[in-house]
């Protein structure tokens, strides 16, 4: 015979084993959430009575086991109501009770008070006061639980509950980034998810305004038409919940990247040539929060409306629009439908306005059911387009129109290609927002370079922002760059044809139009050669030069790049990228100068400013000599003339020395440390140092490998760490010294750490890719490689160098989020012979496929 623990455990097993069962054949999210809910009920009713506890207590579902709705990982929240504080052996058989909730296999949790400590309690902690607002009578004292339910309603102040959960939400919001669209959204705590419809209907049931979507409609807090919608979504966030339960074994809220596919597929959805199942699924999840965001901000509205009354005297703006209380409002119920215009103007309004704080409930909900009157004719319509230009053109107030007319699906219905990419992922590895957000987060920056307020971030910009005519100009290429993203083809190309289209509908300038177009089909190509190609080659520059014609080309090119690199991800933007972007703008600006590029020229200047800077710090007119002889024209074409003149320092009286040198610096860039490496060549250098740089888990972002004229190796590294910045000293120290006796010693290499993928390379692999070609010249080969970041990738790469005898002469190492695109200039005998080189190729490619 079964214990009663096993009994009731086997009970409650068979029983939601039956429900999840009957989900899966049926879909009926509600149907499985109730049934749960009503397992649990009857076993712990049973365990009430087994235990045959005292006739004046009660147990009481809390929480969303209150509201009658259990996921099938869900805790189990319960309160244990007692008319007084319990003596021992109503303590002991309490502990048993609890121990068996625990037993038979369910998260419960659990508290046990009496009607005061509930009262106390709730009025200290709002999750407290929260979570008996659903409270629900299981099994017990029925006349116990009546006196809580009236207590607490005497108790409750809506006004105060509604303040404070309002500030909990906003607080919520901040911890998950304020948007919808994050790329592995928590369906439940995440903006536009179940927490913010749960939230409405708390406030409205402590207001005893309903207690669902159909009551609040009732009462003419929504209309008919958005509780249907409120409900749809609804029931789509909760079939979304249990199918991540169900498929973690587990309570999992968060659409994490390893479950987005199977749970597609779950749906139904297929990958397709130009899309992953997960972007179907993601694309609706983000429509759908974007849709409960929006109704969201309506009912707060209208609900604090109720809770706050104020009067309301409108002030006229114009004939469509009146200023309540700090809100613009429109001036008719049917404003949107008799001057359908009043939808793009309404944000040209606030545009001007800073003082309003938004609109209205009224104007939104207006809003909301009138944005399909944006159809053809309304966007063919001459004023309808110059108003949207007239946003584009506000001296203030762009970004956050844009950010409104996205949030209510305005910006989407004017720009019919823009809605396709609303909610689009991008898995790309190095991209953290869906596109539409990014193109956003673009134009946002380039905005940024417009303000006086932040020209402390990125003070070259700002200044070539402030003499640039025509700003707007920008903030169009900026919304078309990455516009045909997810059609498959290139979307540069794709794009560049909307713009174009976008900018004759739109009447601009033929020069204006040209701007723009040839920004969207480029905005790849400045961040291309910046980072992979030799900068210090004349060719290089006088072609970059040859392709952007013009400054005001160069400039809003350089501009629009920057703006783009920073709008992809916090992680991808560093100073090292800024200062090759910036150093090839300003090339490029002298050769359109009409400076011919010239290494001789070059050569010259970067010697004399290099000397300079040797005189200012004290170093004899003549004690470069000895050092400089030893090096030919490509070093000081592949080195500013502050490293030239820092290194010269530094090294001047240590030509010949018998054991490594390494020093060390601040990069003089602001970020990362620069480390000069000088010793007599030897094999397996560069591995050698890639494996002492790994080993400390620094990461490298440039290195420039070059070997002098008496066989001593002169390497220069930039590499970079998080806390470089609060310790450099000693760091600086441990390089110098460890470094250095790592290369005295001159052990074997260990075998490369295959090191472990991120989750999101797991759940994204990228096929990693060798390309190797020679040089316009044939005296050097160009190697590019793309693979998924990890630990020891760099170190893996240089292993294989080495045992091919590959001569390396620079790298460039660019890290984009999970993915590294990094360039090498080599030369070596191996790559002479076709053999050869395809073996190098192919145990290129398995190195970087380990992990």
């Amino acid at each position: 015979m079964l214990s009663p623990a096993l009994a009731f455990k086997e009970d409650i097993k068979k029983a939601q084993t039956a429900v999840i069962d009957n989900y899966r054949d049926s879909r009926k999210a509600e149907k499985l959430l109730h049934d749960l809910c009503r397992n649990v009920d009857h076993t712990l009713d049973k365990i009430w009575k087994h235990f045959q506890m005292p006739k004046d207590c009660s147990l009481i579902a809390v929480g969303g086991y209150g509201r009658g709705e259990l996921f099938p990982h869900s805790d189990v929240d319960v309160l244990i109501l007692l008319s007084q504080t319990p003596d021992t052996d109503l303590r002991d058989k309490l502990e048993n009770l609890v121990q068996l909730f625990w037993d038979i296999g369910l998260d419960i949790g659990h508290s046990i008070r009496t009607v005061d400590e509930c009262l106390q309690e709730s009025a200290a902690d709002i999750t407290v006061q929260t979570s008996l607002l659903e409270a629900r009578l299981i099994t017990g004292s029925r006349k116990l639980f009546w006196e809580l339910q009236q207590r607490y309603a005497e108790a409750m102040n809506p006004q105060k509950f509604f303040q404070e959960k309002l500030l909990e939400l906003q607080q919520r919001h901040v911890k998950y980034e304020d948007t919808p669209y994050s790329l592995e959204p928590n369906c439940k705590e995440s903006p536009g998810g179940l927490r913010d419809l749960q939230v409405i209907l708390w406030v409205a049931k402590a207001a005893n305004l309903g207690n669902s979507w159909a009551e609040l409609a009732g009462r003419g807090l929504i209309t008919d038409t958005e509780a249907r919608q409120l409900k749809r979504n609804e029931r789509a966030f909760k079939d979304i919940r249990i199918r991540l339960h169900a498929h973690a074994g587990r309570r999992e809220d968060r659409l994490i990247f390893d479950v987005q596919t199977p749970i597609a597929e779950s749906y139904g959805f297929k990958t397709t040539d130009s899309r992953r199942a997960s972007e179907y699924l993601m694309q609706r999840y983000y429509w759908a929060a974007k849709a409960v965001t929006q109704l969201n901000q309506i009912l707060l509205q209208n609900i604090e409306a109720v809770l706050f009354p104020q009067p309301s005297v409108p002030r006229p703006i114009n004939e469509h629009f009146n200023e309540v209380n700090g809100f613009i409002d429109i001036a008719r119920d049917d404003t949107f439908e008799s001057a359908p215009s009043a939808l793009l103007e309404v944000f040209l309004v606030l545009a001007k306005h800073s003082e309003l704080k938004g609109m209205t409930a009224r104007t939104l909900r207006a809003m909301w059911h009138a944005r399909l009157l944006m159809d053809a004719e309304f966007r063919h319509d001459i004023f309808n387009r110059a108003l949207f230009l007239q946003i584009l053109q506000s001296p203030q107030g762009i970004t956050h129109a844009l950010r409104r007319m996205n949030q209510m699906s305005i910006l989407g219905r004017y720009l019919p290609n823009f809605r396709r990419i609303i909610g689009q992922m991008q898995h790309d590895l190095f991209h953290a927002y869906t596109v539409d957000q990014h193109i956003l987060m673009v134009v946002r920056n380039l905005r940024r370079f417009t303000m006086a307020e932040h020209a402390h971030e990125y003070p070259f910009c700002s200044q070539l922002m402030a003499n640039f005519n025509q700003p707007w100009v920008l903030y169009i290429a900026a919304l078309f760059h990455d516009i045909a993203k997810g059609r498959g083809g290139d979307h540069s190309v794709l794009g560049m044809t909307d713009a174009k289209k976008f900018c004759y509908d739109h009447g601009l300038t033929k020069a204006n139009t040209e701007l723009v177009v040839f920004l969207v089909k480029n905005h790849l190509t400045m961040s291309h050669v910046a980072q992979k190609q030799d900068l210090s080659d004349p060719d290089v520059v006088r072609n970059f030069a040859a392709l952007v014609k013009d400054e005001r080309h160069l400039t809003a090119l350089y501009l629009l790049t920057v703006s783009d690199i920073r709008g992809t991800s916090p992680k991808v933007w560093n100073a090292w990228k800024g200062k090759l972007l910036e150093d090839l703008y300003r090339m490029t600006l002298r050769v359109l100068g009409g400076e011919a590029p010239s290494k001789d020229r070059e050569l010259k200047n970067r010697q004399e400013e290099a000397l300079k800077a040797l005189r200012l710090a004290g170093i004899s007119p003549d004690a470069h000599e000895r050092l400089w002889e030893q090096l030919d024209v490509s070093y000081f074409l592949r080195h500013d003339a502050s490293d030239i003149a820092w290194q010269t320092r530094v090294l001047h009286d240590k030509i010949s020395h018998p054991t490594p040198v390494v020093k060390c610096r601040l990069a003089p860039i602001g970020e990362g440390l620069q480390v000069t490496v000088y010793v007599k060549d030897q094999p397996d250098l560069f591995a050698r140092i890639c494996n002492y740089f790994d080993g400390k888990n620094f990461g490298i972002l440039d290195a420039k490998i070059y070997t002098t004229k008496n066989g001593y190796a002169l390497d220069t590294f930039m590499v970079t760490e998080p806390t470089f910045a609060n310790q450099y000293r000693d760091i600086i120290n441990l390089i110098e010294h460890e470094l250095s006796e790592v290369l005295a010693q001159q052990t074997p290499l260990s075998p490369p750490n295959c090191g472990r993928l991120s989750r999101m390379s797991r759940s994204f692999p990228i096929v990693p890719t060798v390309d190797l070609r020679p040089d316009e010249r044939g005296q050097y080969y160009l190697l590019s490689i793309s693979a998924n970041d990890r630990n020891g990738l760099l170190y893996a790469i240089a292993m294989v160098l080495a045992k091919y005898k590959i001569n390396l002469h620079t790298a460039k190492v660019m890290t984009l989020g999970e993915r590294v695109e990094d360039v090498f200039i080599v030369d070596g005998a191996a790559l002479q012979g076709a053999r050869t080189q395809i073996q190098f190729e192919t145990e290129l490619l398995e190195a970087l496929r380990v992990g």
